[in-house]
């Protein structure tokens, strides 16, 4: 069975920013278990994924532009008396925003005219590349509810079990 839009997949993972720290990680939270496709997860990182079975094992690099595509990113139009007066506003300038609850958010200029600024808010990934560790521990098919499971295999026997001499049942 392989992962396919629908499964129910459980993976061990680790996202991090390349060459920098973790974003996430199953070591600290534990496995996560996902509905395949439903757009819970990152895409890039699902689009790797696709194909793989149970027990596989998969690790590389996401760029930037695939990680977190700008376009698909929310505008919004912001009086434009809200930017900084010194000096022209271009297209294409950065900005940080403070937020409510005193986090911050910072923006690219997309357009400007005389009353408003139309800005893209970016995430703090964006522009960032990635590098990804996943290892596929289970994969359900919701229909047929068939399962795949990584097995651990059954520990080994104590050194005097293995010398016993069974004889078979008769019967």
């Amino acid at each position: 069975m392989k992962v396919v839009a629908g499964s129910i997949v459980k993976i061990e993972y680790e996202l991090r920013v390349k060459g920098g720290d973790v974003i996430e990680s199953s070591t600290k939270s534990g496995p996560i278990q996902y509905v395949h496709g439903e757009g819970r997860m990152l895409p890039a990182l699902e689009k790797r994924i696709e194909g793989l079975e149970a027990g596989a094992s998969i690790e590389g690099e996401i760029p930037a532009a695939e990680a977190v595509p700008e376009d698909a990113l929310p505008t919004r139009r912001i009086l434009r008396k809200e930017f900084p007066s010194t000096g022209p506003l271009e297209i294409g300038a950065m900005f940080e925003a403070h937020t409510e609850t005193g986090g911050t958010v910072d923006m690219r200029v997309l357009a400007v005219d005389d009353t408003h600024v139309t800005a893209r808010l970016l995430p703090p990934l964006a522009g960032k590349d990635l590098t990804f560790k996943v290892r596929v521990v289970r994969i359900e098919d919701p229909v047929s509810h068939l399962v795949q499971v990584v097995r651990k295999p059954p520990p080994p026997l104590p050194g005097k079990a293995e010398l016993l001499d069974l004889e078979p049942d008769e019967g």
